[in-house]
């Protein structure tokens, strides 16, 4: 094993988006407003990805693995101290993106792609569980088709159209910033 980044992530990173999204005049209809949260949202992804590669490259084991993607989730999915009550809701949208790409990565690690079915496949069963209120078996749909991404399928992000909003519509919003990620691992720079 080469020896892996020390950190992936760090509390201090998160704070710092955090804090810009606090000092700044957020309207998610304006586009800097939405590319900042988009950016919130994929440099955590970015870390996921990395953490992953890190994996795949045997540079991390299944055990420090697990743990790097669970330091991140904590981090990210931690209460926000953010008095602006809009902006804590945008960020929260940001964060529930977010809970199916740790999912899936830990998924991905602890079992990998699964053998049958496609991206299509899983994201329609997690819709359909959604539906019948069973937000656990969706989760787990979702974060299989995650496993797929990492593991190189194409997510279309046009069949979010078909779908009624919902918690599957923002895990596959999540899902598409992973395979960004996966695509090009470059960190999102905090200043742009």
């Amino acid at each position: 094993m080469s020896n892996p980044p020390t950190e992936f992530y760090s509390e201090e990173r998160w704070q710092n988006w955090i804090d810009r999204i606090d000092d700044e005049e957020i309207d998610p209809e304006d586009e800097d407003s939405a590319r900042l949260l988009l950016n919130l949202q994929d440099d955590t992804a970015i870390a996921i990805a990395k953490i992953v590669a890190a994996y795949d490259d045997d540079d991390l084991d299944e055990e420090a693995t697990l743990e790097e993607i669970a330091e991140v989730r904590e981090i990210v999915l931690e209460e926000v101290d953010i008095a602006d009550e809009e902006k804590r809701m945008l960020v929260d949208g940001v964060q529930t993106s977010l809970v199916c790409v740790f999912f899936a990565a830990e998924e991905y690690v602890a079992g990998g792609p699964p053998e049958e079915g496609s991206l299509n496949d899983y994201l329609g069963a997690a819709a359909d569980a959604e539906a019948e209120e069973d937000l656990d078996a969706a989760l787990g749909y979702a974060a299989q088709a995650g496993t797929l991404i990492i593991d190189g399928e194409e997510l279309d992000v046009s069949m979010v159209e078909d779908l009624e909003y919902g918690l599957v519509t923002e895990w596959i919003n999540g899902l598409d910033s992973l395979q960004s990620a996966m695509s090009d691992p470059e960190v999102v720079e905090e200043d742009e």
